[in-house]
């Protein structure tokens, strides 16, 4: 079963607009106390998936108000409609380079050996040295 929410809509946080969902009005009261601003959020006519959302603020042209098409509404719709219906593999292919890409996994922990805890103690510091350099600090 997946979430639904009765409300959607946009916001700009740090310069970047993303579309917003939240199952109450007042979500814009909190969204402004934290820093967003351009926050544009709208009742949905019955609770939706953030998918069907997303397709619903696109059927009813919500980048466009007055005439005048919101360049950033509309790319922030976008992407959230390619983010939720190609899945996460297709979308962070095209996000290359983008802060939001994937991290490269880890490599799996070795096992622990007692070679490897005798390394480790021949290279530890000792509380003198570390007190030493916290006196030489610039702080």
């Amino acid at each position: 079963m997946s979430k639904t929410f009765s409300h959607a809509g946009v916001s700009r946080l740090d310069g970047e607009m993303k579309v917003r969902f939240a199952n109450d009005a007042l979500r814009v009261k909190v969204l402004a106390k934290n820093g967003h601003k351009d926050i544009d959020i709208v009742e949905l006519k019955n609770p939706m998936s953030k998918e069907d959302a997303v397709r619903y603020l696109i059927s009813i042209d919500f980048a466009t108000q007055n005439g005048k098409t919101n360049a950033d509404v509309k790319v922030a719709l976008e992407e959230a409609l390619e983010k939720r219906t190609e899945g996460p593999q297709a979308a962070n292919k095209e996000r290359k380079g983008n802060k939001e890409a994937k991290k490269p996994k880890k490599a799996p922990p070795s096992k622990v050996s007692m070679e490897s805890i005798k390394a480790k103690a021949k290279t530890a510091v000792t509380k003198a040295e570390v007190e030493a350099q916290l006196e030489d600090a610039p702080y």
